[in-house]
């Protein structure tokens, strides 16, 4: 009786099986620690950044790193790291933080096979670094910092298409223009709802704990904003006005861009 043949350990088709499994695994380990340094020198010549954006510095890799950039004049360090922990089906989840001279916001981002991108963040905002652009636009300038308990926003296309969030201000020193002199009063504790409505994003600005609007400003998918002041915060800087007019009617009204020509 003769003894079976024996079959090769390493056929051909499994050693081309086991070459292309280790070529996937070397070029998945290449991209995953290649320095993000190397990608941005490769790709920066073939880019053409918004106007008023400029990178000065990249830093760590490619699913792991930061930029530090200028934005309309400001410094900000913008760093992510992939969660695949929760990696979804046809997501790319981020973990995200952004960060200026005086402020700091910390998140998670999607970014979406169909080219969306979503993100949810929270942290706070240093409002005097933003003083300049404040004043520029003749709005008030309150002391202090606004914290941001939620901020969700959605892109696609490059247009908004979604945004809601709640932010608040502990209170403190408000100052505005008023002719050519600034009038000063104390304001209690503040908070600001972003929401939808009609086309629109509608962010109210009310006491803590209470319902009436101080200021409402609806910001269309263009970029202008409608602005309107009511009579009960007047009430409560303790400005004067007709005693005609009730809390709940507006005594100041403007329309103009979110963002003045000429940037921040």
């Amino acid at each position: 009786m003769s003894e079976p043949a024996q079959k090769p350990l390493l056929r051909p088709l499994k050693v081309i099986l086991l070459t292309l499994l280790a070529l996937v695994i070397y070029l998945g380990a290449l991209v995953w620690t290649m320095p993000l340094g190397w990608v941005w020198h490769v790709v920066a010549g073939h880019l053409t950044l918004p106007q008023g954006v400029s990178v000065h510095q990249v830093e760590g890799r490619l699913w792991r790193g930061a930029v530090r950039a200028t934005v309309m004049g400001r410094d900000l360090r913008v760093g992510w790291a992939l969660q695949p922990v929760a990696w979804r089906d046809r997501e790319l989840p981020l973990h995200v933080t952004l960060e200026s001279r005086a402020s700091q916001l910390q998140g998670e981002a999607s970014l979406r096979q169909d080219g969306g991108l979503s993100v949810a963040v929270r942290g706070q905002i240093g409002v005097m670094e933003f003083e300049d652009m404040i004043r520029q636009s003749g709005g008030a300038l309150i002391e202090g910092d606004i914290v941001i308990d939620r901020l969700q926003l959605a892109w696609l296309d490059g247009r908004v298409q979604s945004a809601n969030g709640l932010a608040r201000w502990p209170g403190g020193q408000v100052s505005w223009p008023a002719g050519d002199r600034y009038e000063q009063a104390d304001l209690p504790a503040l908070q600001a709802s972003l929401a939808e409505r009609a086309g629109t994003f509608a962010l109210t600005i009310a006491q803590q704990g209470q319902s009436e609007p101080l200021a409402e400003a609806g910001v269309q998918l263009d970029g202008m904003m409608d602005l309107r002041v009511y009579k009960r915060l007047l009430d409560l800087v303790g400005a004067p006005w007709s005693d005609a007019a009730s809390p709940g009617d507006v005594v100041f009204r403007v329309r103009q861009p979110l963002i003045p020509q000429g940037g921040f």
